[in-house]
């Protein structure tokens, strides 16, 4: 059995020659509800415990409850249903790409052998322009970031893509039981490229550039904002790069993907109108974010828009959710992740050239949970911005000056 054509017949469909058996699928099931539970039902759990009977018993013992999220951390490393909590959370991220492994390993070769035709038959007109001389820097490098075997760029063959396809298929499963990712994993490039067009009606980018981009499922929704668009997205990930190329001529998506350190682009000095990413800086040092947003600035257009969806800092949040946000940091292999939250993000768009008055942090509705109906009245701020993963993404970014 072989991926089959699309319905017009132009390419193979490299989505299916996933085939899980029965027994895959019920595992990945079972993976998908576990870790739903583990980061969405006992995260709710976990912070009314701490809020109704952990923070006060400290108040009364103490005068006060803990003010900081390391504070907060010392005291709950020693509660039980909190180390449940970061058991089951951790193993089931691990477990979710495990759980894709065998039957992407078993099609590789046919996957490989849908990447070579697309690449060359590009019916969609999209490129896919590949760096084997592109060094990897140590910060993707040194660790399995996401507990991600491989992590994101490791390849084992000639023109693999079994990488990008098992961190694509793994997500999903990861993302399963999630209430604001249920459908299109490409949810965020959705979110914000709606917001833009409803914030800014007047803006008409012509070309956008996605930092980050893995497979381009979030570079997608702003195509499907902006269809005249001309798509770029830039990683550092051959094999990334190639799954997603074939999914894009296939979904007739015409993307330019290439293959790039973000923190030296090649693009000529103000070639993009809209410049975007989707949770990528946090997985950096700050001198690398440093450097990539001076090329943001270089590469972005007069009057172009730079959107960033990030994690929020730590001066966005209180400090029981600064404590749960930088779990991640510890037990998911993402090493910056507090150095991250702990910057001033203004600061940082200043520093790379950009005025502060253009600047801004702002959460951004959810696409596939938002009224349409309900986008004046949050748009005026007669509804609040809702929290960063509970129905909304925190974005930071700037105006660039004519």
């Amino acid at each position: 059995m072989v991926a089959k054509p699309s319905d017009t017949g132009s390419v193979p469909n490299i989505d299916a020659a996933y085939r899980p058996t029965h027994d895959e699928r019920a595992r990945q099931g079972f993976v998908g509800v576990l870790r739903a539970h583990s980061s969405r039902d006992m995260r709710n759990a976990l912070e009314h415990r701490y809020r109704t009977q952990i923070a006060p018993a400290v108040e009364r013992q103490e005068g006060q409850a803990p003010q900081t999220s390391r504070e907060i951390g010392k005291l709950m490393d020693t509660d039980s249903y909190y180390r449940f909590h970061s058991a089951l959370r951790y193993n089931s991220q691990e477990m979710m790409y495990l759980s894709v492994l065998d039957p992407v390993e078993r099609v590789a070769d046919e996957m490989i052998a849908v990447g070579r035709e697309v690449a060359e038959s590009r019916p969609a007109g999209g490129t896919l322009t590949l760096d084997p001389s592109l060094e990897m820097p140590r910060y993707v490098t040194a660790l399995d970031v996401h507990l991600a075997p491989g992590s994101f760029h490791s390849e084992y063959v000639d023109d693999d893509l079994s990488q990008g396809a098992m961190l694509a298929y793994g997500s999903k499963v990861g993302l399963g039981g999630h209430v604001y990712r249920h459908g299109d994993l490409g949810v965020i490039g959705q979110s914000i490229g709606y917001w833009l067009t409803q914030k800014y009606p007047q803006f008409k980018p012509k070309r956008v550039l996605d930092v980050g981009t893995q497979s381009g499922k979030n570079l997608f929704g702003y195509i499907d904002s902006y269809p005249e668009i001309e798509a770029h997205g830039v990683d550092l990930s051959a094999t990334t790069l190639r799954y997603g190329h074939a999914r894009a001529e296939y979904l007739g998506k015409t993307v330019h993907f290439s293959q790039q350190n973000a923190e030296f682009l090649d693009y000529p000095d103000g070639y993009f109108d809209l410049i975007v990413s989707s949770f990528f800086f946090h997985e950096l040092p700050v001198a690398a974010t440093q450097r990539i947003l001076k090329q943001c600035h270089r590469v972005l257009a007069p009057g172009g828009i730079m959107t960033h969806m990030e994690l929020p800092s730590h001066a966005d949040c209180d400090a029981w959710n600064n404590f749960y946000w930088d779990w991640d940091a510890t037990y998911n292999n993402e090493p910056y992740y507090i150095q991250f939250r702990s910057q001033n993000l203004v600061e940082l768009m200043v520093e790379a050239g950009f005025d502060k008055e253009r600047c801004f942090t702002t959460s951004v509705p959810n696409f596939e949970t938002t009224d349409p109906a309900d986008y004046p009245r949050f748009l005026s701020g007669q509804l609040p911005p809702m929290d960063h993963g509970r129905g909304g993404w925190f974005v930071f970014g700037a105006e660039k000056t004519v």
